[in-house]
């Protein structure tokens, strides 16, 4: 089409008056906003980052002339309360003194005097989905946690990958003006996420919190830690103090973070997540701890577990007439055990409760330098007493080193005696028998793991906050799980729960705030249903009854299929031990007890039930990814290090091959080429006085050596390391744990040549990493520590081949 020119000059002037009314227009905006400029704008923290408000156009030419806005920024509500949880990890019901437990806990039972004690509170069972729970307010399988990450599966519900739409309470505390910080244990970053090649998206710091300090995965090594300061790993925490222990790092840092944020701004709240690895296994302590509790478990379990239950009913933690449950068939009754075992049970208990006086002790300090600040009345703490019920892990004998549990390894009494003074030293990497499990799990039968039974779930819990609460010295009844704490918190700060976060809808909390119960001792229950799930163990709380599953022990396979499995009823309103199994008078309620639970399995995404325990360590039968997939082969190069098992090459119950083109001094070098684990289980390729080492740890039992006939010479050489595995069976798989042949060749020649007895076929270590040009946290070899383990020549590259 074509316009002559007084078509075009109309339509000019038709778009000058067009522009002229959308230019009065916005300075009648303008000026409508300017007028509003000063009044106070609701902030809308339903969307998360809360957006800036919006500012109209500044058209004064001279800065000297115009009044400049206030900078935008976020800040919490009004009288928003600090907020500290603190959770023990593997302590159960009877392990606080404010619960009966015969260790005292003064820091635990000053916050219960001050504040209010909760003995109808519970977990999940196992540490993973517990914490993601805590954290999130949704139930476990809601936020994929299913299990240990270290167990994850494909299915939904079990991938062990937090959601976008399951924002963390640290995430959303920090969107509306809160300083976040968690120190000690992070169990709830995916194993193959934990690299240098990330995603770090679920690390702490990208999920919440401005600080972390700690160490990720289930436990480590307390007094050789694996640890981050955010995403970087701290090269040598110890740095050679004999005296170095984790619990006490991770506090003073937490103190000395909380002070820092109270200088510099003293009117923005603080968020704290303090979790230590106490009392989960390794049970590390100093020895002075250690010597104030012996002699106190010389009575044994059974005779501690009743004073425990005396203790609970004086303190009215547990009703009056509460039975003190069974204990489970194949935990031994103490006199019939012979007197090598007592000394050694009792022992493992001395160390234990020695450590978990230190936890309280260092929890102490923490607590007193809030007080010190001024903010102790202001601050919300949360004191959880475990993260599950007690472990039974350690079987029925303890452990020496728990990894020996993990590879088919038994460990017997007089093996374990050989270290009975060292228990819980540098030494040791400790766990105990499981009769303790259940005893400080009083008054129930079951332990960790076992999420169809309050032993497994409930957990004495504490939260003080004076200016909040009035009542001192209380007990509260009312039923709840950790998914309730994120819902009070909210609710403490005056918070909504966001419908966006970052761009993501968000799936809603489904805790409910326990805000109610602080002043209304007599209130009505608000959280009535409640599924459990862990590898099989199964059951659900209604309304004042609880039905469930012992599918599997922690110490044993499945009982039975999941098809068979028999199922018990407690009335638990009026049975709160869970004590009388009422499945055969109330055939009816259990059946409905069941629908309710398989109703909650769907919604929730805990369906498919998988108690594939032992399978699901392995990554490629559990069906989740890993870091090195398919490959064969992995060329690394010095600097590399700080990775877990799960994203290194495995090398276990097969042959294997590594090759180092290095530059030497020749016969000066010495250190570390590569290595993975570490004093309790692990291999080292090292130069040792110029002459190139093979050494294989299995479980700090037993070592094998190969070393080079000659040393190295000066200038560039290539070290090969071939491994023969000697467990081909005549079907053509491979036998589990074989040993094989260590043959060292230097520039193609051969340099020595030796026998591995024996392998570990399962597991190297829960925390300890595989490093290049260094051997970091504790030592393969004794020949070197890990300040000399350091290489002093050069590495070039250095190829690891699974053949």
């Amino acid at each position: 089409m074509k316009y002559n020119s007084q078509q075009w000059f109309d339509c000019a002037r038709w778009l000058r008056c067009l522009s002229l009314l959308v230019a009065a227009t916005v300075l009648s905006a303008t000026a409508v906003a300017a007028d509003e400029a000063d009044r106070e704008v609701p902030v809308n923290r339903r969307v998360l980052p809360i957006a800036a408000p919006w500012q109209p156009p500044i058209k004064v030419f001279d800065a000297r002339d115009v009044k400049a806005p206030p900078v935008f920024s976020v800040e919490a509500p009004e009288n928003a309360p600090n907020v500290v949880i603190i959770m023990i990890d593997d302590l159960g019901f009877g392990g606080t003194s404010a619960f009966g437990g015969v260790t005292p806990t003064p820091t635990f039972d000053r916050l219960a005097k001050n504040g209010l004690r909760y003995n109808h509170f519970h977990s999940c069972a196992l540490c993973s989905p517990t914490r993601q729970a805590l954290l999130t307010g949704r139930n476990h399988h809601s936020v994929n946690m299913g299990s240990i990450t270290e167990f994850a599966t494909s299915f939904p519900g079990h991938t062990g990958k937090l959601p976008d739409s399951c924002a963390k309470l640290p995430e959303i505390l920090r969107l509306n003006g809160y300083s976040t910080g968690h120190f000690g244990k992070c169990h709830e970053v995916a194993v193959w996420e934990i690299s240098p090649s990330g995603p770090l998206t679920r690390w702490p710091t990208m999920s919440g919190f401005d600080k972390f300090y700690g160490f990720l995965g289930g436990e480590t090594n307390q007094w050789s830690p694996a640890i981050y300061d955010g995403i970087t790993p701290v090269d040598n925490p110890a740095k050679g103090d004999p005296n170095y222990h984790f619990m006490e790092d991770m506090t003073t840092q937490a103190i000395n973070w909380i002070r820092a944020q109270q200088s510099l701004t003293p009117d923005k709240p603080f968020f704290t997540y303090f979790v230590p690895g106490a009392t989960h296994a390794p049970h590390h302590v100093p020895e002075s701890y250690i010597e104030k509790h012996k002699g106190k478990f010389d009575a044994g379990w059974d005779v501690i577990r009743k004073q425990i239950f005396e203790n609970q009913k004086r303190l009215g933690v547990i009703p009056a007439d509460s039975v003190l449950a069974d204990k489970p068939q194949d935990i031994q009754d103490w006199a019939d055990l012979t007197a090598d075992e007592q000394k050694l049970f009792a022992r493992q208990a001395e160390v234990f409760a020695a450590y978990l006086d230190m936890a309280d002790s260092e929890i102490g300090r923490l607590v007193d330098a809030i007080d010190e600040l001024g903010e102790l009345d202001d601050t919300m703490i949360i004191y959880v007493a475990g993260d599950n019920g007690t472990s039974a892990e350690g079987g029925m004998r303890g452990l020496y080193n728990e990894m020996t549990y993990f590879n088919g390894v038994e460990e017997t009494v007089d093996d374990m005696l050989k270290h009975y003074d060292e228990w819980g030293s540098p030494s040791t990497y400790p766990h105990m028998a499981a009769g303790w499990a259940v005893c400080f799990d009083s008054p129930f039968t079951w332990t960790k793991q076992v999420a169809s039974n309050y032993g497994g779930t409930r957990q004495g819990m504490v939260i003080h906050w004076p200016a909040g609460i009035k009542a001192k010295n209380g007990l509260r009844t009312q039923w709840h799980h950790v998914i309730d704490l994120a819902p009070t918190i909210l609710e403490a700060a005056g918070l909504p729960q966001p419908r966006i976060v970052n761009g993501v809808g968000q799936r809603p909390m489904e805790g409910v705030s326990m805000l109610y119960s602080f002043d209304g001792p007599k209130a009505a229950d608000r959280h009535l249903v409640q599924y459990f799930e862990i590898m099989g163990n199964r059951g659900v709380y209604y309304d004042g009854w609880f039905a469930g599953t012992v599918h599997m022990f922690p110490w044993s396979p499945p009982q039975n299929t999941l098809q068979n499995d028999v199922w018990e009823l407690y009335h638990v309103a009026e049975d709160f031990s869970m004590s009388n199994n009422l499945a055969d008078q109330h055939p009816e309620k259990l059946k409905q007890l069941q629908e309710v639970f398989l109703s909650e399995a769907i919604k929730y995404k805990v369906l498919p039930i998988d108690d594939r325990r032992q399978l699901r360590a392995n990554a490629v039968l559990a069906g989740r990814p890993t870091l090195m997939g398919d490959r064969n082969s992995l060329t690394v190069y010095e600097g590399l290090g700080f990775l877990p098992e799960n994203d290194f090459i495995d090398t276990k119950n097969r042959s294997f091959e590594i090759v180092a083109e290095v530059e030497t001094q020749g016969q000066d070098a010495n250190g570390v080429l590569v290595s993975q684990g570490g004093r309790f289980g692990g291999w080292s390729l090292y130069v040792k006085d110029g002459k190139p080492v093979y050494t294989y740890n299995f479980l700090g039992l037993q070592s094998f050596s190969v070393t080079a006939d000659k040393p190295l010479p000066a200038g560039k050489s290539t070290i090969k390391l071939d491994f023969a595995y000697d467990g081909q069976s005549s079907d053509g798989k491979p036998k589990l744990g074989a040993g094989g042949t260590a043959t060292l060749t230097v520039n193609g020649q051969p340099a020595g040549s030796g026998k591995v007895g024996k392998t570990q076929f399962a597991v190297w270590s829960a925390d300890e990493t595989a490093n290049v040009g260094i051997d970091r946290e504790t030592p393969v070899s004794p020949d070197y520590t890990e300040e000399s383990s350091k290489f002093t020549g050069k590495i070039d590259k250095i190829t690891l081949t699974v053949k």
